[in-house]
């Protein structure tokens, strides 16, 4: 769903984003943003929906079942005995 909204820069180069956009965005007061400007536009996103957005990426490339946690906790136990 696409959402449009016109807003003005305030003399302290602030802008208000009206309440419906955080909502969308699942934003509330006191949340943290991260603000990317990516071809000329300005992208607000929180890092819950950065991090879901790469799990996603990585899991297009694994095997079904398989667990890089218990991968990776089996090679530093590992490595551990090896001390």
């Amino acid at each position: 769903m696409q959402q449009k909204a016109r807003t003005r820069v305030s003399q302290r180069g602030t802008i208000a984003i009206p309440p419906a956009f955080l909502k969308a965005l699942g934003v509330n007061a006191g949340d943290e943003v991260l603000l990317l400007v990516q071809d000329g536009e300005l992208r607000i996103t929180t890092q819950q929906r950065r991090i879901q957005q790469a799990q996603r990426r990585a899991h297009r490339y694994l095997k079904s079942g398989r667990s890089l946690v218990d991968e990776l906790l089996a090679d530093r136990r590992t490595a551990a005995k090896h001390e």
